[in-house]
C-alpha cells in the first residue's frame, strides 16, 4: 500500500507543481503546469470527446446489456452458450480485438465496408479516417466489449426478482411490456446504479480501444483523457508535471460524477 498507492500519491500532487522528464530532479514550476493545462486546446478538445464517449457508451452499454438479459432470461436449450458467447469479449484481449476491429473498418476491403458496398452504398464512410464516424466507430466497438460483463451481472439480478410478481401480472392480465416496465426495471434499479458507476468509470478510463485503432485521431477526435495522461508522460516531451495535473483533474471528475450518484441515488433507486 505504501509504495504502490500512498507514494505514488503523494508524490504525483508534487509533481503538479514541478517539471520533471523522470531523468533530471524535478523543478518547482508554481501553477505553471495548471496553466499548460488550461490553454492547450487538445486538452479541452479530449475532455469534450470524453463527455461524447459518455453520452453514447453509457446509455448504449446499458439498454443493450439490460435487453440481452431479459431476452434470454428465460429456458432456452443452449443458455449456457449464450452466457459465454457474450461474455467472451471481457476476456479477451482488448488490444487483438481492437486490432480485428480495425480490419472490420477498414475503408477498402473492411467486411463492413464490403456489406455496404452489397446493398448499394456508393461511398462507404472512411470510419476510423473520418472526424464525423471515428468517434461512433470506436464507441460500438467499446460497447460491445462492455455489454457482455454487465449482461452477466443484469442476469444475476434477474432471478433475484420475485415470480410471485410476474405471476401476479399475469392474472391481471398484463402485456410482457408493462411488466417490464412497472416490474423488471424498477426492481432492477439497485443494479442499474452500480452498473452506471461503473460504466461511468470505464469511460473515462478509455484508453485500450483507442489507442490501437486511432490513435487519438483524426484531428484528436477519439482522443481522450486517458490518452492524453499517456502521451504527455511517456511521450517525446516526457512532461509528467502536465501529465500528474491532468491525472488529477480525471480523478476529480470521477469524483464528482460518482458523488453525484450517490446523492440521487435515494431518488431513483426502489430499496
Amino acid at each position: 500500500f505504501l509504495a504502490f498507492v500512498l507514494f505514488p500519491l503523494v508524490y504525483s500532487i508534487i509533481l503538479c507543481f514541478s517539471s520533471w522528464n523522470m531523468f533530471t530532479a524535478p523543478e518547482f514550476v508554481g501553477f505553471r503546469n495548471f496553466e499548460k493545462i488550461f490553454i492547450d486546446r487538445i486538452f479541452w478538445k479530449s475532455m469534450g470527446n470524453t463527455f461524447i464517449y459518455i453520452a453514447i457508451v453509457v446509455p448504449l452499454t446499458l439498454i443493450t446489456s439490460l435487453t440481452l438479459a431479459i431476452l434470454t432470461n428465460r429456458k432456452l436449450p443452449i443458455k449456457r452458450f449464450h452466457r459465454a458467447a457474450f461474455f467472451l469479449p471481457m476476456v479477451t484481449s482488448t488490444v487483438a480485438i481492437a486490432m480485428v476491429w480495425s480490419f472490420i473498418y477498414q475503408p477498402e476491403g473492411g467486411i463492413l465496408n464490403s456489406i455496404l458496398i452489397g446493398l448499394g452504398v456508393k461511398n462507404p464512410p472512411m470510419w476510423l479516417q473520418d472526424v464525423k464516424y471515428a468517434r461512433w466507430a470506436v464507441s460500438i466497438l467499446s460497447i460491445w466489449l462492455k455489454a457482455g460483463y454487465y449482461y452477466i451481472i443484469f442476469d444475476a439480478g434477474l432471478k433475484n426478482i420475485p415470480k410471485e410478481l410476474y405471476e401476479a401480472a399475469d392474472i391481471d392480465g398484463a402485456s410482457p411490456l408493462r411488466k417490464t416496465i412497472k416490474i423488471t426495471i424498477p426492481m432492477l434499479s439497485s443494479v442499474m446504479f452500480f452498473v452506471i458507476v461503473m460504466l461511468l468509470i470505464d469511460v473515462f478510463n478509455m484508453f485500450n480501444e483507442v489507442y490501437v485503432m486511432t490513435g487519438g485521431g483524426p484531428d484528436y477526435s477519439t482522443y481522450t483523457l486517458p490518452m492524453y495522461i499517456y502521451f504527455y508522460a511517456f511521450g517525446p516531451s516526457a512532461d509528467m508535471g502536465r501529465a500528474a495535473v491532468a491525472s488529477w483533474i480525471l480523478f476529480i471528475l470521477v469524483g464528482i460524477v460518482t458523488v453525484v450518484q450517490f446523492k440521487l441515488k435515494k431518488k431513483v433507486v426502489f430499496e
